[in-house]
């Protein structure tokens, strides 16, 4: 039986942040939250389009319990000052969905801390999100999700140069980041049943969705591979509102498995019904997870204690 979204329960009086929701999945993740009666925080960087972002989810929903609050993925500083403002207020989070990124960018870049753009991005500001949120996430016994891909599967974490100083290659670096993504997830569950956290941590992926991610890294520039791209996309996407239907799964499912990972059941997990999905062994290698919990702690200076 296929999972909808009229399967998501009431959510009236649950906080849920979901970051990167102006546009794309996370709007669209954001849209069905609302519509349930969450009140949903939009966590970006870009205020006029969080305006309009507001205004696009309370046209669905009129009543929708919906703000935009000023996140900036590629400064740490940003982080911080987000999870000051959400500690300041003492309101337990009950849903964070880490869904932001961006994807194969043509040239190495930097964030403001000089990470490089697409793991600093990606993965390392959300590692420090979760740890800032940390004391409101516990009181909520909240559910986690961290947005990962099918790139995890070609992944690899290159420990001893995270951030790509050295031969940098848009793909490789987001798939590393993708499955640092979902490590995080898998590691984030362990620890938190070793330290009694209480967290339900689980990770999901869109599958091939149609946003502006793929028109906005290498493959929007024009050659032969944004042109193979584009015919792929014909082929094996489906739409942004199909592509978050996995992430809404991870989200509010009664009884995920901890650490679960959900994502489309088509062919390749490209598209289709959303569901349990595939982890690639190498996700699943706990010393590697070890190794990078400890480097992301010392890179954002973030420690869960």
């Amino acid at each position: 039986m296929t999972w909808t979204t009229n399967d998501i329960p009431d959510l009236s009086g649950r906080l849920a942040i979901v970051t990167g929701a102006t546009g794309g999945l996370g709007l669209e993740t954001a849209i069905v939250l609302a519509g349930k009666g969450a009140e949903v925080v939009l966590a970006a960087r870009n205020p006029d389009k969080g305006t309009e972002a507001e205004r696009l989810i309370r046209s669905h929903h009129p009543n929708a319990a919906v703000r935009f609050d000023l996140l900036d993925l590629a400064s740490l500083a940003s982080v911080q000052a987000f999870a000051e403002r959400h500690l300041a207020t003492g309101r337990p989070v009950d849903i964070l969905i880490d869904n932001a990124g961006i994807m194969a960018l043509p040239t190495r870049q930097t964030t403001v801390d000089g990470f490089e753009m697409q793991f600093g991005t990606n993965y390392l500001s959300h590692f420090a999100l979760v740890g800032r949120l940390l004391p409101l996430l516990t009181a909520a016994k909240a559910r986690v999700v961290q947005l990962s891909s099918v790139a995890h599967r070609s992944g690899h974490i290159r420990l001893d140069d995270l951030n790509y100083q050295s031969h940098y290659s848009p793909w490789p670096v987001y798939q590393q980041s993708k499955l640092a993504m979902l490590m995080f997830a898998l590691e984030l569950q362990r620890r938190s049943d070793a330290h009694g956290w209480g967290l339900t941590s689980v990770a999901a992926h869109p599958g091939f969705a149609r946003t502006d991610l793929i028109a906005n890294g290498h493959a929007g520039k024009p050659g032969l591979f944004a042109r193979g791209a584009r015919l792929l996309e014909a082929v094996l996407s489906h739409s942004a509102a199909d592509g978050a239907l996995p992430i809404l799964m991870a989200a509010t499912l009664p009884d995920p498995t901890p650490g679960g990972y959900y994502g489309p059941t088509g062919f390749q997990e490209m598209k289709g019904p959303p569901g349990v999905a595939v982890i690639k062994r190498q996700a699943r290698d706990t010393d590697v997870a070890k190794r990078l919990w400890t480097e992301s702690e010392r890179l954002t200076g973030v420690a869960y204690g």
